[in-house]
């Protein structure tokens, strides 16, 4: 048994420590908002929270984040109205979604470091989840848009 914190939730998961915490999320917990896409870290879909930084739940084993805070897709809002996932919306930038959960955590965790990130810092920042449609420049709109919903601009 590994006891973690998700989504502000202490919970219990019946796995080896060695396990990757995906399959805990997905299988364990059925938070099946975390996608698993190419298992060796390199897409980046199965992106999620730890302790406010992205990390490739694939690879990352439950023993090594016991205790700590793990936040999914389907913690961040309920409701869809965190500002990411607002701007997400209005910039219409999911196609077929898949990487839609990776890509949405990042910027988060981008935005929590950065507030105003330049354009160069969104690139950086988002390049590291593999969008196979190609809507990287929605993606950079959408960035803009929340970080000026979370400064609390009127959007445009």
């Amino acid at each position: 048994m590994v006891e973690l914190q998700v989504n502000g939730r202490r919970v219990e998961v019946s796995l080896p420590g060695e396990a990757p915490l995906l399959w805990a999320l997905r299988d364990g917990l059925r938070f099946t908002g975390t996608k698993y896409g190419c298992g060796i870290g390199l897409c980046g879909v199965c992106t999620v929270l730890l302790d406010g930084e992205p990390v490739r739940s694939c690879l990352t084993p439950l023993a090594s984040v016991s205790g700590r805070s793990i936040l999914t897709i389907e913690g961040l809002s309920p409701d869809r109205s965190h500002p990411v996932q607002r701007a997400w919306i209005a910039e219409q930038v999911p196609q077929c979604g898949y990487c839609q959960s990776g890509q949405i955590l990042t910027a988060v965790a981008l935005l929590a470091r950065h507030p105003r990130p330049t354009d160069a810092q969104i690139d950086a920042a988002l390049s590291a989840v593999l969008c196979r449609c190609g809507t990287y420049p929605r993606i950079r709109r959408a960035v803009r848009r929340a970080a000026g919903l979370m400064a609390g601009e009127a959007a445009s």
